[in-house]
């Protein structure tokens, strides 16, 4: 057996480790690329959204490195998640890999306990303690890199010599990556995180705040938005982030099941606009823009391109009470980076003037 999984923005990174400690035989997808999305396109149905696709293309290139288990997220309502799993099976079966794939639910049931299962399974049952163990350690590399990406996006904007703060962060990246201890990722933890907080910074630098919402994929894998968070922090805007796979797992595996409602207060603010869920992240990018309106100068909403719960979600935003500028951007492999960064500075620029004229009529503090 040798196991094989989608790239998927960081999330990689406690998989692969799981997998390591458990003595496992796995292969890592090279990062999502140009290839990637080629295969993906190439094999997919036309109509169907870019994470399907792209975790497809993670998946072939596994296959390709000699992957013949694959585990992959299912679910169930409204957003296409339930069906992943199953299409990309047939797919691979008509490709001719014969692969088996081992699904795991991340919207039902007790995830915690279906994650330890599969790992159970595909370790050869190895003992409850170990694993335990072992996704303790691999779930710590993944809050550390989100600690420190979430520092990077305030720096990002305010750095003196461009391109700085984005090169410690990949040495930080791939540094608890390979770390080997769970007190070695605390030790880099807060090694980098000095070293970020130390890069020198523009005193005259008053950057403008942009929230990202979304759907989860495409906020989280950065080839799927070409880079949208690096190439706003160029223009001097802080972006801010609620969604991060760490916080998934915080709430998904561990607070919700005792009854700890992480959206419970971005829900109610949607309330006077939508009162249920719609699925994916489409109710939760509601709440965020009428939550955040007073916090936030935009935000920037990205969404797969024929994404029903983030397009339900798009036309509601236009028409809240709430005055909060709003950039959707739909993601699929027709996007440009050229395109995507004009419309960027097009609204960084919109912003800038907003808020010169907000602070002019005394509506906003300096």
């Amino acid at each position: 057996m040798r196991i094989g999984f989608p790239h998927a923005g960081n999330v990689y990174i406690p998989i692969r480790t799981a997998l390591q400690e458990l003595g496992v035989d796995f292969v890592v997808p090279p990062p999502t690329s140009k290839r990637t999305l080629d295969l993906a396109t190439k094999y997919s149905p036309e109509g169907v959204c870019l994470p399907f696709k792209l975790t497809l293309g993670n998946l072939i290139e596994s296959c390709e490195l000699g992957a013949d288990t694959l585990l992959q997220a299912q679910g169930f309502g409204v957003c296409r998640l339930g069906y992943y799993a199953r299409g990309q099976e047939g797919i691979l079966h008509d490709m001719g890999y014969n692969i088996e794939m081992v699904k795991f639910s991340v919207s039902e049931g007790n995830k915690l306990l279906g994650f330890m299962r599969v790992f159970k399974r595909i370790s050869g049952n190895a003992s409850w303690p170990k694993i335990i163990m072992t996704l303790r350690f691999g779930l710590s590399k993944l809050n550390a890199v989100d600690e420190l990406e979430s520092l990077t996006h305030k720096i990002r904007p305010r750095e003196e010599k461009r391109g700085e703060t984005n090169q410690v962060f990949k040495e930080a990246t791939l540094a608890i990556e390979n770390a080997a201890s769970h007190s070695e990722v605390i030790r880099l933890r807060r090694e980098y995180t000095k070293r970020l907080q130390s890069i020198p910074q523009r005193k005259d630098a008053d950057p403008l705040k942009v929230g990202i919402v979304g759907e989860i994929f495409v906020v989280l894998e950065p080839f799927s938005n070409l880079d949208v968070e690096r190439e706003l922090g160029k223009l001097g805007v802080e972006v801010v982030r609620t969604l991060s796979y760490s916080r998934w797992v915080k709430y998904s595996l561990f607070l919700n099941p005792l009854g700890v409602d992480e959206w419970r207060e971005v829900h109610k603010k949607a309330w006077p606009y939508l009162k249920r869920d719609i699925g994916g992240d489409g109710w939760e990018s509601v709440g965020e823009k009428v939550l955040h309106s007073r916090d936030w100068d935009g935000m920037v909403h990205l969404a797969p391109f024929t994404c029903l719960p983030e397009i339900v979600a798009q036309n509601i935003m236009s028409h809240t009470r709430e005055d909060l500028p709003v950039l959707t951007i739909l993601c699929d492999e027709q996007m440009g980076r050229a395109g995507m960064i004009t419309r960027l500075e097009a609204f960084a620029d919109l912003l800038k003037r907003r808020r010169t004229k907000l602070r002019s009529e005394g509506l906003l503090r300096n």
